[in-house]
């Protein structure tokens, strides 16, 4: 070891042992002060646990006034309706644009129809119904304006049990094929059948109190008693059915109507009805006259294949000798159609596609020896989507008042 490391160890020893002196220098603490410094270090510690007591406290009273809070608002929201109106509204429409190009009759570009659906589910046995209906996009005084703002339906509906509702307000008669399922979809052509709007006077609603239910498997039934028609008594359309709706709009209420259904739905795809109504008078009091219309249909669907058929005739009261219907031929109007087609996948396209072939009959003047109209339409149907359809169709017809052949296009949709 040389001198310089002795040097410098002893200068390290030196200064240790400097510092030690120092340290036990230092008077050790007495017991008293030992005592002092527990007691206050105990106060400490008390201090911290009522903090911390009181920390836990208020994280505590905040979650129950969180879940208070949260219980209150949706005690409110149910007492306002709020999430109720919202879960159990429903919203939904229909629409259809045609194109007519019928030679002596129509060349023209028409929205035909825009229609909103609003229902609401009050509890699980009572709900709303509603529908709103512009016809012809367009609607005011004026030849400018050939539309109309409808309300076709708007009615309660409530469930006496499983099998057997009770209907209320205003809603579409139940009759016929088309009359309450009209949707552009569901039906074949551009435009609705004949008979379902000459003789059914389709689309029709009223105003009433009915009956709707099952009675066995397959077997269903409508009753409906309601506000009538008030047909015309003079004039080119005399008693003529359609031209008797009211629509629910003022319509007079000396004399209302009674209609009713059966329906056999217990093969899937396939409904067979036979129906009818009885309104004492039609005219409302001006000439006293009764009238009777019974209707049937088949609606059959399988494997892509379809097949409608569906008659409907009124019998009216023979009225006066000079001016009634049996002097007019409007005693009996009645017409018929028969409807096949055939439904199928487009391979390579989306969708589907449907061919048909329509014969229809019908006469509003059956009980003169006016000849019948006779028409016959051909077309397809195409279906992007299910709700979405494009139609063509070519029609002939031969009419009374002249032979109107042409063809017709079309897009609709329903929601």
């Amino acid at each position: 070891m040389n001198k310089k490391m002795l040097f410098t160890n002893g200068l390290l020893f030196a200064s240790v042992m400097g510092m030690t002196e120092m340290v036990l220098a230092e008077p050790a603490p007495s017991v008293e002060d030992m005592w002092k410094i527990i007691q206050q270090q105990q106060k400490t510690i008390e201090e911290l646990k009522t903090r911390l007591e009181q920390t836990e406290n208020t994280v505590e009273t905040t979650q129950e006034q969180v879940v208070a809070n949260t219980e209150a608002v949706e005690d409110v929201e149910a007492s306002d309706g709020v999430a109720t109106w919202a879960e159990n509204s429903s919203f939904g429409g229909y629409g259809e644009l045609h194109y007519n190009n019928v030679d002596g009759k129509q060349d023209q570009v028409d929205f035909h129809r825009f229609v909103l659906f609003f229902d609401h589910e009050f509890s699980d046995d009572l709900r709303f119904f509603s529908e709103l209906e512009i016809e012809h996009a367009l609607s005011g005084d004026g030849e400018d304006k050939p539309g109309e703002v409808e309300l076709e339906q708007a009615f309660i509906q409530y469930d006496l049990n499983n099998n057997h509702s009770v209907n209320a307000g205003l809603y579409l008669v139940p009759i016929g094929i088309i009359n309450e399922t009209h949707e552009p979809p569901t039906f074949y052509g551009v435009e609705r059948n004949a008979i379902e709007k000459d003789i059914i006077p389709a689309t029709w609603w009223e105003a009433g109190l009915g009956l709707t239910g099952e009675v066995a498997p397959g077997w269903k039934y409508d009753v409906m008693l309601s506000s009538g028609l008030e047909t015309p008594t003079s004039g080119s359309n005399a008693f003529k059915i359609r031209n008797g709706r009211k629509k629910v709009a003022e319509a007079p209420g000396e004399d209302g109507a009674v209609t009713g259904r059966i329906r056999y739905t217990g093969m899937p795809g396939l409904e067979i009805a036979l129906g009818g109504q009885y309104q004492a008078d039609i005219t409302q009091g001006a000439a006293d006259i009764d009238a009777t219309l019974l209707s049937a249909h088949i609606d059959f669907r399988k494997n892509g294949f379809g097949l409608r058929a569906l008659y409907a005739g009124w019998w009216l009261d023979d009225g006066a000798a000079v001016t009634g219907p049996a002097a007019l031929g409007r005693d009996r109007q009645e017409g018929f159609y028969i409807e096949p087609s055939y439904r199928f996948p487009l391979t390579g396209w989306r969708g589907e596609a449907g061919i048909f072939a329509r014969y229809q009959q019908w006469n509003n003047n059956a009980g003169s020896d006016r000849d019948d109209n006779e028409q016959i339409d051909v077309g397809i149907n195409y279906w992007p989507h299910p709700d979405v359809v494009f139609k063509f169709d070519y029609q002939f017809q031969n009419a009374v008042l002249g032979d109107h052949d042409g063809f017709n296009l079309g897009v609709g949709y329903q929601f």
